[in-house]
């Protein structure tokens, strides 16, 4: 039986079996004492929320929807009058976060607050705008940590609920979060139309340099055929220069294998071992920053040392996979240690490090279904490594395409 968390907090108010449930009960109007920064939610709760006024209203989010004080926002919204929340949407990973890449929780009536959890994951369009129809919300919030690369599939959960969202008549709020690696600058190649997929819809760069609510307006206003009804709520105190670190906010791992900041910092390059029969750190406690194969030994390190990358340094390294790629076998490799992150670009040295493994071991190989594509974005990085390219020549192809998202970008970006 699925009691609702309303029923729960009334039930043992008081008792000494629930000391969180008057917490739980109290309204939440925004973090005391009030820090530099406040998050889209917190500035909607500060409002009394105003904008959810008169609404169903059904929340896009995952773990790291959270307050400061790590309470869940759907918690927080089905515990206050005000909101008449009526459904949960979950993500890749699902909606409390238990699954690993590519899975999700599919649906069901979340046990904390008895509210019907549905699934949107690898839906889209009209599939995903029947589920906004069926879950009787008028408005939807999205509320979800962001850690800056296009592969990350949560910015395209956010344009996939954009689209749906138009077709099944729904309005949309966008909750915004800080951008872990800062929101400096673009990096890396642009996404070429012909390569969309659910790890990259459209033309943006492999690290944007966006927030998630600074994208959402960047989609509405030049990827949508037809404007979605949008309402972002921005932050206050977040400068671009800022890392995570300096937002006071709890880390919560977006997804399985995003565990700490410096996996962000890293991921935007590294993720493209994805698309290699090298391991890109799953099932180690390092993710992404762990990388190696069987017959890898110190020369990689050597190779990458020499180069004198910007901002990091490389470890030889050996480990033992829990689960993926080499799962139960001692492999070598390299550690990524980011010792400067704000000289460090993560999209230079994700290409550094495929050249040079490919120089050093003749074991590489790409994924036979080239997926390095669709985390590049085209054909070009594959097939000018293949011809020996290094890495200048490799990313001096991208500059003239970046250039032109960058200066899109910039008419978008709200934050000094």
């Amino acid at each position: 039986m699925n009691l609702s968390r309303r029923v729960l907090l009334a039930a043992t108010a008081g008792t000494a079996m629930t000391p969180s449930a008057p917490a739980a009960a109290t309204p939440y109007t925004g973090p005391a004492p009030s820090p530099r920064l406040r998050t889209g939610f917190e500035q909607l709760a500060a409002d009394g929320y105003r904008l959810l006024e008169g609404q169903r209203v059904g929340v896009v989010t995952n773990p790291t929807g959270v307050t400061r004080d790590v309470r869940h926002v759907v918690d927080v919204l089905h515990a206050d009058e005000r909101v008449d929340l009526v459904a949960v949407f979950g993500p890749e990973h699902g909606f409390r976060g238990t699954e690993q890449a590519g899975g999700s929780q599919g649906g069901y009536d979340d046990p904390a607050t008895g509210l019907p959890v549905f699934d949107t994951y690898q839906k889209s369009g009209k599939d995903l705008a029947a589920v906004f129809t069926a879950a009787r919300a008028d408005t939807l919030v999205f509320d979800i940590q962001d850690v800056g690369a296009r592969f990350y599939t949560y910015v395209w959960t956010l344009y996939d609920c954009m689209v749906a969202a138009r077709i099944a008549g729904k309005r949309l709020v966008v909750l915004d979060r800080p951008n872990p690696v800062t929101g400096r600058e673009a990096y890396g190649p642009v996404l070429r139309k012909e390569f969309a997929s659910f790890v990259g819809r459209e033309p943006i760069a492999q690290t944007h340099g966006m927030t998630v609510a600074e994208l959402a307006r960047l989609f509405n206003e030049e990827h949508l055929e037809r404007p979605v009804e949008l309402e972002t709520v921005l932050m206050t105190g977040w400068r671009r220069t800022d890392f995570h670190d300096a937002s006071g906010l709890p880390w919560v791992p977006p997804s399985p294998n995003m565990p700490t900041p410096d996996t962000a910092l890293v991921y935007g390059g590294t993720c493209l071992f994805e698309g290699t029969n090298l391991s890109e750190g799953r099932g180690t406690t390092r993710p992404f920053e762990l990388l190696g194969a069987e017959g890898i030994d110190a020369k990689w390190a050597a190779a990458l040392e020499r180069l004198a990358l910007p901002g990091v340094h490389f470890r030889e390294a050996y480990f033992s996979p829990a689960f993926s790629k080499f799962q139960g076998k001692t492999i070598g490799g390299v550690q990524l240690h980011v010792h400067e992150r704000e000289s460090y670009d993560p999209v230079r040295t994700g290409i550094a490090l495929l050249v040079t493994a490919k120089k050093v071991w003749d074991g590489f190989a790409w994924r036979p279904d080239r997926w390095i594509d669709k985390l590049t974005g085209s054909a070009r990085v594959r097939t000018a490594i293949d011809a020996g390219a290094d890495t200048d020549e490799v990313t001096g192809a991208w500059q003239d395409e970046l250039a032109r998202f960058r200066a899109v970008r910039r008419r978008y970006l709200r934050y000094p």
